[in-house]
C-alpha cells in the first residue's frame, strides 16, 4: 500500500481529498498545525470512507508545523521504520486568505514560502520525488472576460499570490536542478466552495471566515444579518465580481487524477488549471443559493475590497487532456451540499 504525506490534510479541500484517497486503497499521513482547522475532522473523516479494506492504520495523524524541519524529518523517519516509507507528498498547507494576505504579508511569506522550502528539503534527504502542490489562480494577472490559461500573463495582485507564485518558481528551479528525479504537479485552484453530501466534510474556518461560502452560510443560518458584496461597480454583466467556483469533491478527485498522472509518467513538472470554465458572479451565486434551497440571504453593497479582481474564469483543458480530469458537479450542487453541511452542524452545535 502506497503512503501518501498530506499537510494541511485537516482543511477544506485537504480533508475531502483524504477522504477520496483512502477510498481509492492509499494509506494517509496526515500532518497539520490545526491553526485553521480541528482534529474533530480525522474522525469525521473515518467515519465517512466507505471501504472495507479500510482500517485505522490507513489514517495517521500528526500535529505539527511544516516549519518546524526536525518534526518533518520525525515523521518521515517514523514511516520508514515502519517499513512504509513515503512516496509522495501532497501540500495543501498554507494560509490563504487574500484580504488577511493584505494585511499580514510577513507572516504568509514565512508560512507559506519557509514551510515549503522546508518540506522540500526533508524530502529529498528521504529519497521522496514526488509532490502535488496546492497552487493558485491568483498567481495570473486578471484579464476581464477572458479565460485564463496555464500561459496566460502572470501577475498576482496580492501577497497570498505573491507567496503561491514564488513557490512555483522555487519548484521550478528545483526540478531544472535535477530533472532526472523531480515529478512536480502544481494544481493552480480557481474557487473551492460545496460539501461533501454527508454533511460532515465541509469549509468551517476557525476566526472570522473570508470566503464567499462561509459567510454567505452564516447569514443564511441567521447568524449574520447581512452577507457584504464588495462592490457593485466592476466591469463585469452585473457588476459584481466573476469566479470560477468548483465543487471541493471535483477538486479533490483532480487531486487523485494527478498521483495517476505522475504515477504514470516520467520525470517532470506542470501547472494545471483545475476551474470548470464558467464563470458566475457573487449576485448569481446568491439567486442561485436562495433558489435552490429555498431560504433567504440578505445582502449590501459596500466598497471594493483590497486585493479583488473583477474576473477569474479557467480554460481548464489542459486538466481535461492532460491528467484526465472531468468535472462532474454544478453550482445547483455546490449550493445544496454547502446548506446541508451548514445546517447539520448547526444542529449538531445546538446539541451540545
Amino acid at each position: 500500500m502506497r503512503t501518501i504525506l498530506v499537510t494541511g490534510g485537516c482543511g477544506f479541500i485537504g480533508s475531502h481529498t483524504c477522504l477520496v484517497l483512502l477510498e481509492k486503497g492509499y494509506r494517509i499521513i496526515i500532518v497539520d498545525s490545526l491553526i485553521n482547522s480541528s482534529e474533530e475532522i480525522i474522525n469525521a473523516i473515518k467515519s465517512n470512507v466507505k471501504v472495507p479494506s479500510f482500517t485505522e492504520d490507513n489514517l495517521i495523524f500528526r500535529r505539527g508545523d511544516i516549519r518546524d524541519k526536525l518534526f518533518l524529518e520525525n515523521v518521515f523517519k517514523e514511516e520508514r521504520r515502519r517499513n512504509m516509507p513515503i512516496n509522495l507528498v501532497i501540500h495543501f498547507a498554507a494560509l490563504k486568505a487574500v484580504n488577511e494576505s493584505v494585511q499580514n504579508p510577513i507572516e504568509y511569506w514565512n508560512n507559506n514560502v519557509l514551510g515549503t522550502i522546508n518540506l522540500i528539503e526533508v524530502m529529498s534527504k528521504n529519497d521522496c520525488f514526488k509532490f502535488v502542490f496546492s497552487s493558485s489562480a491568483t498567481i495570473y494577472k486578471p484579464m476581464l472576460n477572458k479565460q485564463i490559461c496555464e500561459d496566460s500573463e502572470i501577475g498576482p495582485i496580492n501577497p497570498y499570490g505573491n507567496t503561491k507564485l514564488a513557490i512555483e518558481k522555487f519548484l521550478s528551479d528545483l526540478f531544472r536542478s535535477n530533472s532526472n528525479k523531480w515529478k512536480i504537479v502544481s494544481l493552480r485552484y480557481f474557487n473551492p466552495v460545496g460539501a461533501h453530501n454527508s454533511g460532515n466534510l465541509g469549509e468551517n474556518p476557525k476566526g472570522i471566515p473570508n470566503n464567499l461560502f462561509p459567510i454567505l452560510l452564516k447569514v443564511a443560518l441567521k447568524k449574520q444579518d447581512y452577507l457584504r458584496v464588495f462592490g457593485n461597480d466592476w466591469p463585469t454583466k452585473d457588476g459584481t465580481c466573476v469566479r470560477d467556483y468548483i465543487h471541493v469533491m471535483d477538486l479533490a478527485e483532480a487531486h487523485v487524477s494527478a498521483l495517476n498522472y505522475l504515477n504514470e509518467t516520467k520525470p517532470n513538472i506542470i501547472g494545471i488549471n483545475i476551474g470548470t470554465g464558467t464563470g458566475q458572479s457573487i449576485l448569481e451565486i446568491i439567486e442561485t443559493f436562495k433558489k435552490v434551497n429555498n431560504c433567504d440571504l440578505p445582502f449590501k453593497f459596500i466598497d471594493r475590497r483590497p486585493g479583488d479582481a473583477p474576473y477569474v474564469v479557467a480554460n481548464n483543458s489542459l486538466a481535461l487532456k492532460t491528467i484526465k480530469w472531468i468535472p462532474s458537479r454544478n453550482l445547483e450542487d455546490m449550493c445544496r451540499d454547502s446548506w446541508n453541511y451548514a445546517k447539520k452542524q448547526n444542529t449538531i452545535m445546538h446539541k451540545i
